[in-house]
């Protein structure tokens, strides 16, 4: 396998900066040793107006055989077929990005420490790979690399140059150029895409390549449009890396999309927590409120929007009067916990049918949310900061319009009866505000009369003749076009 990487310079900015980026001296032929074989870094240019680098790797075919692959799951196909021949010895595959990472692994994190600046600065950047197994042929080629800022030259590789007539191979020569991507940017790129396009990977795919394709796909995969498609051949199209990956990158365009770090909105279980703990007695009175209010709304299909680690969940697949759930949250960690704690990989199919998990932000309209009989968003409104309250108004009454809306938050006026509650401080460390009584009966009020629906209040848990209920309930109930002519 071989592959050059060339850029141009001048007298202020010599192109042999090239060999401080990729820590290899120009002036030296290095060696060395990878688990499938043998990395030569050598220069066949280099001075002050261009510079080239080249990777050649020997692939050691007899220590692939000996190793298993393509042998069960995780194995190559094409060595499957033929173990002793074969393209590995010479067309860019998995075993080369594994070399990239492996030889020039700090110029691949952007480091260095010698010319900080031209690591960090965009370079006049010309990689080739002569053979390029490109499963999906030159279209693909360029579908990946174009959205990154490469300009994209794929040119098929004849089967037989004596034979025309034969037509094209699966392979071809890539030609990358690009004046706008750093060092590091082109080298996480080959790193993904070499495996992708080669459609294999020569060695058993584990959930840490889950971690090894968000960093290296951190800052273009979340965004790139066949995002899809490159996380599951990345993945050996194991669906449940798959799956995985997907929920952490659209973790990361929430965040993007809302200015904030992914930890600020997945943040809904603390990482330390994750271990099932006895709910508080206030808890389970809130959960009876709600599948009393349910049930008594006839609602058979329930969104629970922000439903956490699923103890709603749970109560509400134990009656079979409910015979849709869709459980949503923002934060993949409660999501996995919730799905853990449920066993849905081992309830039974009828039950399985009942009930599903999805990711999504509550500030965004979502189509899978329409068309429910009731939606329950219990403890979830204080999360939010007061501005990005209309959003999710909207997202909920506005756009998914459930027959009955029940929403549960706490009273602040009742904080004082908390012995361990400092003054002035909210129940969690998390909560954006607590409202009064009168504060969430205004909001709620406001909400039924801007979306055509009514609303009526309910204490949770002891109602205390002075400061009310620790927590108070909404139940919104859509009104019918007799009853918006009436009010």
């Amino acid at each position: 396998m071989f592959l050059t990487i060339s850029t141009r310079g001048d007298a202020a900015h010599p192109a042999t900066d090239l060999g401080y980026l990729l820590h290899k001296h120009p002036g030296k032929t290095q060696k060395f040793s990878t688990s499938h074989g043998t990395a030569h870094v050598f220069y066949p240019e280099a001075d002050d107006r261009r510079c080239t680098a080249a990777l050649l790797l020997e692939i050691d075919t007899l220590a692939l055989v000996r190793r298993g692959k393509g042998k069960g799951r995780g194995g190559a196909p094409d060595a499957a077929l033929a173990q002793y021949v074969n393209d590995r010895p010479y067309a860019a595959s998995s075993l080369l990005a594994v070399a990239l990472s492996s030889v020039f692994s700090s110029a691949l994190r952007g480091v260095c420490a010698a010319r900080p600046e031209r690591a960090a600065t965009p370079l006049p950047l010309c990689i080739e790979v002569p053979a390029l197994p490109a499963r999906g042929g030159p279209g693909l080629v360029r579908q990946l690399f174009e959205p990154l800022g490469w300009s994209v030259t794929a040119d098929p590789v004849p089967l037989d140059t004596e034979f025309p007539q034969w037509g094209d191979s699966r392979y071809v020569r890539l030609v990358l150029e690009s004046e706008t991507l750093t060092l590091a940017e082109a080298l996480r790129h080959l790193y993904v895409l070499l495996p992708v396009l080669d459609d294999a990977k020569h060695y058993w795919v584990s959930s840490d390549e889950v971690d090894k394709l968000l960093r290296a796909g951190a800052g273009w995969l979340p965004a790139h449009p066949e995002q899809k498609l490159i996380t599951s051949r990345y993945l050996s199209r194991r669906w449940s890396l798959t799956r995985q990956a997907q929920e952490r990158l659209e973790l990361v365009r929430l965040a993007e999309a809302d200015d904030s770090e992914v930890e600020e909105i997945d943040n809904a279980v603390a990482a330390e927590t994750e271990t099932e703990e006895k709910p508080a007695p206030l808890a389970v009175q809130r959960r009876e409120a709600i599948l009393a209010a349910l049930r008594a709304s006839g609602a058979a299909r329930v969104l629970d929007l922000g439903c956490g680690q699923g103890e709603l969940v749970r109560e509400l697949l134990k009656d079979v009067s409910f015979t849709e759930i869709l459980g949503v949250d923002v934060s993949v960690r409660a999501l996995t916990i919730a799905a853990r704690r449920l066993k849905l990989d081992r309830m039974g199919e009828r039950q399985a049918s009942r009930v599903r998990l999805v990711q999504g932000s509550l500030a965004y309209t979502d189509k899978r949310l329409k068309g429910y009989d009731a939606a329950v968003l219990s403890e979830v409104i204080e999360h939010l900061d007061l501005p990005r309250l209309p959003a999710l108004e909207y997202a909920v009454f506005g756009h998914a319009r459930p027959r009955t809306v029940l929403v549960t938050t706490p009273n602040v006026e009742y904080n004082v009866r908390w012995e361990t509650l400092p003054a002035g401080h909210t129940r969690h460390g998390d909560h954006r505000f607590e409202w009064t009584r009168e504060e969430f009966r205004t909001w709620a009020r406001a909400v039924a009369e801007r979306h055509g629906y009514g609303v009526e209040f309910a204490p949770v848990g002891p109602d205390d003749p002075e400061v009310g209920p620790p927590t108070q309930m909404a139940v919104f109930t859509i009104r019918t076009q007799k009853e918006a002519k009436a009010a």
